[in-house]
């Protein structure tokens, strides 16, 4: 069982997708990491020797930041945003949309179920 950045990688998936398993890791930087390691990314995890999984912990540890170092910084950017009271920052604080999508219609994630208020009903129109 590879065990790589406190991920378990799944042993029936290949190297190339089971490396996307661990958070800070997509597509590209997984095809860059086995081209820098050697290792073919059509190649089964449960394949892999105890070399090639070292050699691409070493890659991953030198070069990038994965798993919880990456989670933090991303905490630590949001704070940040918050304290200095940018947009960004009052937008995250009201769990809102940061980037700019419409609120009227959309974005129920966000902001939770419906409130329904008071007197909001439209009246009925006379003739």
């Amino acid at each position: 069982m590879a065990r790589i950045a406190g991920v378990d990688l799944p042993k029936n998936k290949k190297v190339l997708y089971g490396l996307q398993y661990i958070y800070g890791i997509g597509p590209k930087i997984a095809t860059v990491i086995l081209q820098t390691a050697k290792v073919d990314p059509i190649k089964k995890v449960s394949d892999l020797t105890e070399e090639e999984i070292a050699e691409i912990r070493a890659i991953m540890t030198s070069d990038y930041k994965v798993e919880g170092a990456l989670r933090s910084e991303i905490q630590q950017n949001i704070k940040r945003l918050m304290d200095i009271g940018s947009y960004r920052g009052i937008r995250h604080r009201k769990s809102l949309p940061a980037r700019g999508q419409r609120t009227r219609t959309n974005s129920r994630t966000r902001k939770g179920k419906r409130k329904t208020v008071a007197g909001k009903k439209k009246a009925p129109t006379k003739k």
